[in-house]
């Protein structure tokens, strides 16, 4: 069976080598399973103390994704089997969320310059690889979302910090409502920092091999050049910017519900797009829809660590609850995308109804991911 992550190293000027891994399930769209996470986080782990190596290169296996999300059939199978137990019980949704969160984090902390390759579609896990690369790429076959209330899950892997450091109120909304975003939409978001031709990777890669590494802070800055060179300079005005202010309105305030109702009318909007998002955040998960405004109201006061301890806690209770089961049935199990959501509605998510999901303290010593930031 071929490997799930592929590795390889190109040689450049100065005797320095750039590593390339790339995530090899194209049939999945390079959905991000465990053992990707372990290999991925033992090379990157190999790499950087490699005085030879002076650059990371992450991608995608095909042209259709640099990754659409986790390995949910694995997930589903692991709550059906722990349905009604407690949330730790499922040791496999607790591995899988804190050796996947372990991972971004490292990412956002590594020490050398990495460079996210995010053609074509990046969503869910894909985007918490994504975030904290030093260089993020997208192009113009990008498309980005952070789609999980759909499936009864909240923008996990860091999403919430994400979403909180997008400007004005674009993050709450892209978060509610999943709606997807092209390459200029990205970038004005803050979740990728260039747009080049997806015709141009070789060429990136040839650029990359003929620079004058030195394995030093400079480097960052010389794969900085390199980008620019290539960039796309006249990107389309996207959705996200052109209706910015229309966003901002209708997410203005501190009260969900009154949100709630304004994103939902956008689903009679004249804009398809506008229209898709309405549409969307009506047939979405109410209790994610609550966890989601929670988590990104939360992440705006918290650290990166913080806030990746924070969604672990809510994402084991979210499998465990039923919710995250129900919504990947209805769209990859069953396919018959007509979920049957407890609680059925937003108003039953008010007051205490989000405790049990935020059990789990952020400074408990015994915490899966207490080394976070240490």
């Amino acid at each position: 069976m071929e490997d799930c992550v592929l590795f390889e190293t190109l040689p450049s000027q100065n005797g320095k080598n750039i590593g390339v891994a790339t995530l090899n399930s194209p049939k999945t769209l390079n959905g991000f399973s465990l053992e990707m996470t372990r290999l991925l986080d033992a090379k990157l782990k190999q790499w950087l103390v490699d005085e030879q190596i002076v650059a990371v290169v992450l991608r995608g296996a095909g042209d259709k994704a640099f990754c659409a999300g986790g390995d949910l059939h694995t997930l589903y199978r692991e709550m059906k089997a722990h349905a009604g137990q407690p949330a730790r019980a499922n040791q496999y949704a607790c591995d899988f969320f804190a050796e996947e969160y372990t991972l971004d984090y490292f990412i956002h902390t590594y020490a050398k310059p990495i460079l996210v390759w995010g053609d074509g579609i990046v969503m869910g896990g894909g985007m918490g690889l994504m975030a904290g690369a030093s260089h993020r790429v997208v192009t113009e076959r990008s498309k980005l979302a952070m789609p999980e209330i759909s499936v009864g899950l909240f923008p996990d892997v860091g999403g919430s910090w994400l979403l909180a450091r997008a400007p004005g109120r674009t993050g709450v909304f892209l978060g509610l409502t999943g709606a997807h975003i092209g390459a200029s939409d990205a970038i004005l978001a803050g979740m990728a920092d260039y747009a080049v031709p997806s015709e141009a990777y070789e060429q990136l890669c040839q650029a990359m091999q003929s620079t004058a590494w030195q394995g030093d802070y400079g480097d960052y800055q010389r794969l900085s050049d390199v980008l620019q060179t290539l960039s796309i300079e006249d990107l389309p005005t996207g959705p996200l910017r052109a209706h910015f202010d229309l966003i901002q309105r209708t997410c203005q305030g501190y009260e969900l519900e009154a949100i709630a109702e304004k994103i939902a009318a956008l689903a009679e909007h004249e804009d398809p797009w506008l229209a898709r998002a309405g549409k969307t955040y009506l047939a979405g998960c109410p209790a994610a829809a609550r966890l989601t405004w929670i988590l990104w109201r939360c992440a705006r006061q918290l650290s990166l660590a913080d806030v990746f301890r924070m969604e672990w806690g809510v994402a084991i209770e979210c499998a465990a609850s039923g919710t995250f089961t129900e919504g990947i049935r209805s769209i990859l199990i069953d396919k018959d995308r007509n979920p049957q959501w407890q609680p059925a509605t937003l108003a039953q998510t008010a007051g205490d109804w989000c405790n049990p999901y935020f059990a789990v303290s952020i400074d408990d010593p015994e915490h899966p991911l207490s080394h976070l930031g240490q």
